[in-house]
């Protein structure tokens, strides 16, 4: 009896490891590919050369070199500020980052763990950046980083209604929130939600670029107004921990919205045998197209005044979200 415990255990213990470890691995390869592709896309849109120089012609070792440099940069601490908050918050943003992978589906059965309340989950744990954000901005003892700070969590609570009134069609159409659920009710169905969720889907995509402040919605960071907003006081590998988790977040953003609407890691007329190894391409190949998109508004659009920011939720994206509720609703108690 001894021996089967002590086995059990040690065997939780191996898959958890490993799911940690994965996951340690996932994260900074996720931000080196997005980064190296935002800086590729970016250049070709602007008719620039680019990264040319680390790793050959393409400057594929660019990212590499950059996080060599940061870890060799002196880890600055300013004299007034929050010592413990101000070190504390790059890692909470980063964790919560992370903790978004729990409910991701790779594949058929290959998730760390399949929560009966994924999709709440997901929506829950993405909202710890807006803690982290005001506790940096809060703690620099700096005016441009306060502000930069309080515009993040103005913004993000904002965009974080609609973000999860977005979801609730998808919801009402599967039965269920568990993530893995989702992609098996498409799979019955037959088709993606994004069909039918098409309201829901943009709602989505335009919330979660504001949730990750990224152009047209970088009010917090602001370069020409606030130097740097709330990472301005940021060096070293602390910085480079809000890089990570921005890159981070743009492919779990993406892959959520892959799984909510555009049938995950299944694609029609790939049968069920093939997805077990081709589902987790499938599912990448969704969410780089969506980072993609993500990367093609940053470099495409002028960035919103906070009031045309602020309107755009309330005005126009909430109200939208709940006639999408209504009309899922009543489609699927007549239907």
């Amino acid at each position: 009896m001894i021996e089967t415990l002590t086995s059990v255990f040690e065997n939780f213990w191996v898959s958890l490891a490993g799911k940690l470890l994965l996951v340690a691995l996932m994260v900074p390869l996720i931000g080196m590919v997005l980064g190296f592709a935002e800086m590729k896309l970016s250049a070709k849109m602007q008719a620039r050369v680019g990264p040319y120089f680390a790793g050959g012609r393409w400057g594929w070792a660019q990212l590499i070199a950059d996080g060599i440099k940061f870890f060799q940069k002196e880890d600055i601490i300013p004299e007034e500020a929050d010592a413990p908050v101000f070190k504390a918050a790059p890692i909470l943003v980063l964790v919560g980052t992370v903790a978004l992978f729990v409910v991701i589906p790779f594949g058929p059965g290959l998730i760390f763990n399949d929560l009966d309340v994924g999709i709440f989950y997901a929506l829950a744990i993405s909202s710890l950046s807006t803690v982290g954000v005001l506790m940096a901005g809060w703690s620099s003892a700096n005016k441009y980083s306060l502000i930069g700070g309080l515009r993040a969590a103005g913004q993000l609570i904002a965009y974080e209604l609609p973000l999860v009134l977005a979801v609730v069609g998808t919801v009402i159409m599967a039965g269920t929130m568990s993530m893995q659920g989702i992609v098996e009710a498409q799979i019955a169905a037959g088709y993606p939600y994004v069909i039918l969720q098409f309201v829901g889907f943009g709602i989505f995509m335009i919330a979660a670029l504001a949730e990750l402040t990224r152009i047209p919605f970088d009010m917090p960071i602001a370069e020409s107004e606030l130097v740097m907003g709330y990472v301005t006081e940021y060096s070293g590998f602390r910085f480079l921990f809000f890089f990570l988790a921005e890159f981070a977040n743009m492919f779990t953003m993406s892959a959520i919205a892959a799984t909510l609407f555009l049938g995950g890691y299944w694609l029609p007329g790939v049968p069920e045998d093939v997805l077990e190894f081709a589902g987790p391409f499938i599912l990448l190949g969704k969410v780089f197209l969506l980072a993609f998109a993500m990367i093609w508004f940053r470099w495409t659009f002028p960035r919103f005044r906070e009031d045309q920011l602020q309107s755009l939720a309330w005005k126009w994206l909430v109200p939208l979200a709940l006639v999408n509720i209504a009309v899922t609703a009543i489609l699927k108690v007549v239907l």
